[in-house]
């Protein structure tokens, strides 16, 4: 198992730089930047400022000098902001991490728990109602979902507040802080629930059902043991296995599947400045937060080889 994990980490030093060049590319290539969009400077002043910043020396000095910077910690320096980008990141991000880590937490208990009871009862008016709801969920654009709940809840019934992270010029700590932001929680995180929790639930039902045909499943009945026993202990353990592939992209998608809520919601996360930095071509910020995501999704695709390995020996042995 070490030796597979070591040489799983090796493997991702070539992947990160590869990103890391791919990513500076990408965006160094991009027609414009902040100083270009910025109208009211002079030629002799936007030629200064690229001076000052680096942006007139070529593109493999460039990377280099933004790859010297990221071994050191360095993400690079907002145009718009003006302020270095890990800080800025990190005034954000822990924002956009307590909204994606509690709707994760409730649309995986969602998908996996109404997954299996379909998978159990399947084409049963429970599973047809299901489906029906599901696909419902999946069909609503996030920007229409994410306005349908705030007219509801918002501006209808007035139960909740429109957005925003906690009330407007409030100054509350302690606990009162707490239930602040537990409210405004609460329509973005109902908006990621059902947007995200249908697919995992057709996940599950599939994995499950395809489990449930399988030789050993009916072999363990035969042995007389519990349904609880085959359904917990044997058919959902082995019908995990395939949905581990999906935890590869949850670490990235905890930042970057929020993106739109946050900015329809007004929550102040990751997702909403990338979308402002986005519309100035800040592109420090731009590129700081592709390479943090990039870096995510390969920790996630690391992890879930880990726990493949660890879930079926078969795996790590042909490895």
């Amino acid at each position: 198992m070490r030796n597979f994990i070591v040489r799983r980490l090796v493997q991702t030093l070539p992947m990160l730089l590869l990103a890391s060049l791919l990513i500076f590319m990408l965006f160094a290539k991009t027609p414009g930047d902040f100083i270009d969009g910025n109208i009211t400077l002079t030629a002799a002043r936007a030629a200064e400022l690229k001076a000052i910043y680096g942006l007139d020396q070529p593109l493999l000095v460039r990377y280099w000098h933004w790859l010297i910077q990221l071994l050191q910690g360095n993400l690079g320096f907002s145009l718009q902001y003006q302020i270095p980008v890990s800080q800025l990141l990190n005034q954000y991000i822990w924002n956009s991490f307590l909204l994606a880590f509690v709707s994760l937490i409730l649309y995986w208990g969602i998908g996996l728990t109404i997954g299996v009871l379909s998978a159990l009862k399947p084409n049963s008016l429970f599973d047809h109602l299901v489906n029906i709801i599901v696909f419902a969920a999946m069909s609503f654009p996030t920007f229409f979902l994410c306005l349908l709940l705030i007219k509801w809840f918002a501006i209808d019934l007035h139960w909740l507040p429109v957005g925003g992270m906690t009330d407007t010029g409030s100054d509350a700590r302690g606990w009162q802080w707490v239930m602040q932001v537990a409210v405004h929680l609460i329509l973005p995180m109902l908006a990621l629930v059902m947007l995200q929790s249908g697919s995992l639930t057709r996940y599950f039902r599939a994995s499950m059902i395809d489990v449930l045909r399988m030789d050993f499943i009916r072999t363990a009945r035969a042995k007389g043991l519990r349904e609880r026993t085959v359904i917990f202990k044997h058919a959902l353990r082995n019908a995990l296995l395939p949905i581990i592939t999906l935890l590869g992209f949850e670490l990235p998608g905890l930042f970057s599947g929020a993106i739109i809520t946050e900015k329809v919601f007004n929550w102040p996360g990751a997702g909403h400045i990338h979308v402002d930095s986005l519309a100035a071509r800040d592109y420090p910020v731009l590129m700081g937060f592709t390479l943090f995501l990039a870096v995510l999704t390969i920790l996630g695709n690391l992890l879930a080889d880990i726990l493949y390995a660890w879930a079926d020996p078969r795996i790590r042995v042909r490895s």
